[in-house]
């Protein structure tokens, strides 16, 4: 299939569904995943969509920062440049790299909530980087198992064939897991001079993104989905957006903002949002907003709105 910038989606020559118009060269998140639901309504066969979907995407297809990827030294330098600067390509999701223990990790992070098309989104992407790594690393390479957060809607040992290596549900990070000694791989095409000079043409790009976007707002997207997991550390995102903790600090401040009322921007909206769409109880909420205890976010909430959490929610669900 093809979509054109007037968001026309062609099959075989005839238009089989249209989406809104295409913007700077991006489709709308929510448009996007509802194509997503869409394409899966009308084939059964998931794991052949991840597999399909896998042999279609290649590093080539990201531009520079393919090329900066294919010519860097080794995996991890591979890895730490799609780090860095997957934000040029979406800001739907970050990947991030794990090596605080063996198996090391590497993380595929949705920064949208969550919605069902989401499960074959992150199959996709996790089988499309795994059959990327493969081709620029060469042979050698192995995994030790993938992992992904929701449950399996198909075959298990259907997709331990597509990747060649166990795959677990129901893990805590959509991942791919591997030893540690697989980062030092050689890249087939690694040369430092050309990547480097990729590398310098990229950080024009991110640092004019990031002119153009207040970091407040990008935190708060990042921060939201990953909220379930604990309330992150500021270091942590720092890494995350490519800054020293430093600078996250002080380019916050310049905005007149510190990076718990960030925090707590993130854990208000993800509340409000929860409160009046889910059915989840107000401790499930808590624990989902990045509190350990329902006291504790009960009192936040009704800081940042004014209402206990039962409240809202009565109010919300009344209107």
């Amino acid at each position: 299939m093809t979509l054109t910038e007037n968001g026309a989606l062609i099959s075989g020559g005839a238009v089989v569904k249209r989406l809104p118009e295409v913007q700077d060269g991006q489709l709308a998140d929510d448009s996007y995943f509802d194509l997503i639901d869409w394409i899966r309504a009308r084939h059964a066969n998931e794991v052949a969509l991840v597999e399909a979907y896998a042999n279609a995407i290649a590093t080539d297809d990201l531009g520079v920062l393919g090329l900066a990827v294919k010519t860097a030294p080794t995996l991890r330098d591979s890895l730490q440049r799609i780090e860095r600067y997957f934000r040029l390509v979406t800001d739907t999701a970050v990947y991030r790299l794990d090596e605080s223990g063996d198996p090391v990790f590497w993380i595929f992070q949705g920064q949208t909530p969550q919605r069902a098309a989401l499960e074959l989104r992150n199959e996709c992407a996790l089988a499309a980087f795994a059959r990327n790594m493969k081709q620029f690393v060469g042979t050698g390479l192995s995994f030790e198992y993938i992992a992904f957060q929701h449950a399996c809607r198909q075959e298990p040992e259907r997709y331990a064939e597509h990747f060649g290596c166990p795959v677990r549900f129901d893990a805590d990070h959509n991942a791919i897991a591997m030893r540690p000694a697989m980062l030092e791989r050689v890249n087939r095409l690694g040369d430092p001079g050309l990547s480097d000079f990729m590398t310098k043409h990229l950080d024009e790009e991110f640092n004019a993104l990031d002119d153009d976007t207040s970091l407040s707002n990008a935190i708060v997207h990042r921060l939201t989905p990953a909220l379930s997991n604990g309330a992150p550390q500021a270091a942590r995102v720092a890494q995350e957006m490519g800054m020293s903790e430093r600078t996250l600090y002080r380019r916050l401040a310049e905005e007149g903002l510190t990076f718990r009322d960030v925090l707590g921007q993130a854990q208000c909206a993800l509340a409000r949002d929860l409160l009046r769409d889910s059915k989840a109880s107000i401790a499930e909420i808590a624990f989902m907003t990045g509190f350990s205890e329902q006291s504790t976010f009960s009192r936040a909430f009704k800081r940042w709105v004014g209402q206990a959490p039962a409240r809202f929610r009565q109010q919300a669900t009344s209107d």
